[in-house]
C-alpha cells in the first residue's frame, strides 16, 4: 500500500544497522583473538529481530499501561477506525486507551491481523471528531504499510547496539588484548551508538512522512492531520510524558515525540512545522485550501 518506494532505503539502513553491529563483534574478535564473537553479535541481531516481530504490540501497549476499551466506551474512536479500516478493505485493529494527560497516538503489531491503536486520554480530550479522524488515519497506515515492524526491529537492534557498547566501554578497556587496538575499541564504543541513533532516526522520520501522506489520502483531509498536529505541538509541550527508558523505547511509534523541548536533530520524528506544511500543500494539490 506504500507508494514511495522506500523499500530499498529501508534496506539499506537496516544493512548499516547490523553493520555496526557487526563492527562491534569484529572488533571484539581482534581484540579477544576469537571470531566467535562476530557469529556471537549476528545471533544477538537475529534473535532480537525476532522477538521484536512476536511481541512489539505487547511491549508498547504495557509501557504505556493502557487498556482495552469497547465500542460502549469509546463510541467516536471506534466508529472512525471502523469506518477507515472497511475503506482499506483491512481488518478492524484492537481499541486500546493509555490513561495519560499526555496527547499522543500510536499503532503497534506485526501485521494488520494483529494490530492494535492506541489514543492516550489527553488526545481523547483535546480533538474534535475531524482532528482525530485526521489522526487515526495516519496511524491505520502505519500498520497497512508494516512500519510498525520495521521501525520496532531498528529500536531493538539499535538498543542492542547501545548496550553492548557501554559494556564495551566499561568492562573491555583493551584487557586481554591479542593485537587489537584498544583505542579503536573505545572509539568504536562510543561511536557506534551515535551511528546506530542516527540510522534509527532515519528509518522513523521517513516513515512519518509517508503515513501523514497516506493516512490524508485514506481520509481525504490533510488539514484535519495539520490541524491536529498543531495541536498535539502545544499540547506535549504543556504536559509531556516522563521521560523515563521504557517510553523513550516506545515514543518512535508516535505521531508526536512525546517528550517535550526535543531537538529536531537527535528526535525519531521529524520537525513538525515540515510535516503541517507537507499537508497544507497536499491540500493545496487536492484543491481542498
Amino acid at each position: 500500500m506504500n507508494r514511495h518506494h522506500n523499500g530499498l532505503k529501508t534496506t539499506l539502513l537496516f544493512a548499516g544497522l547490523f553493520a555496526v553491529l557487526l563492527a562491534i563483534g569484529g572488533m571484539i574478535a581482534a581484540g579477544t583473538g576469537r571470531a566467535m564473537w562476530i557469529w556471537v553479535f549476528a545471533v544477538i541481531g537475529v534473535a532480537t529481530t525476532a522477538y521484536s516481530y512476536w511481541n512489539s504490540d505487547k511491549i508498547a501497549i504495557r509501557s504505556m499501561h493502557a487498556y482495552p476499551v469497547t465500542e460502549q466506551e469509546q463510541p467516536e474512536m471506534y466508529r472512525i477506525v471502523a469506518e477507515l479500516s472497511q475503506a482499506a478493505n483491512q481488518p478492524m485493529p484492537r481499541l486500546y486507551v493509555a490513561p495519560t494527560p499526555s496527547p499522543n497516538a500510536f499503532a503497534t503489531g506485526r501485521n494488520p491481523q494483529h494490530a492494535a491503536v492506541c489514543c492516550t486520554e489527553g488526545i481523547l480530550r483535546i480533538l474534535n471528531a475531524r482532528e482525530l479522524r485526521g489522526v487515526l488515519g495516519h496511524e491505520l497506515m502505519h500498520v497497512y504499510n508494516r512500519d510498525i515492524l520495521t521501525s520496532s526491529v531498528a529500536a531493538a537492534v539499535a538498543g542492542v547496539i547501545t548496550s553492548v557498547a557501554q559494556f564495551m566501554l566499561f568492562f573491555g578497556g583493551g584487557r586481554g588484548n591479542r593485537g587489537g587496538n584498544p583505542l579503536a575499541m573505545i572509539a568504536l564504543a562510543l561511536l557506534a551508538p551515535l551511528a546506530a541513533s542516527l540510522i534509527q532516526m532515519s528509518i522513523s522520520r521517513t516513515r512519518e512522512y509517508d503515513a501523514d501522506e497516506d493516512g490524508s489520502r485514506l481520509t481525504g483531509d490533510p488539514l484535519a492531520l495539520a490541524s491536529a498536529l498543531h495541536k498535539l505541538q502545544n499540547g506535549i509541550q504543556a504536559a509531556p510524558l516522563p521521560d523515563d527508558q521504557r517510553l523513550q523505547n516506545t515514543a518512535h511509534l508516535m505521531i508526536a515525540n512525546p517528550f517535550k523541548n526535543v531537538k529536531n536533530m537527535f528526535s525519531t520524528h521529524p520537525p513538525m512545522t515540515e510535516r503541517v506544511q507537507r499537508l497544507e500543500g497536499m491540500a493545496r494539490e487536492l484543491g481542498h485550501g
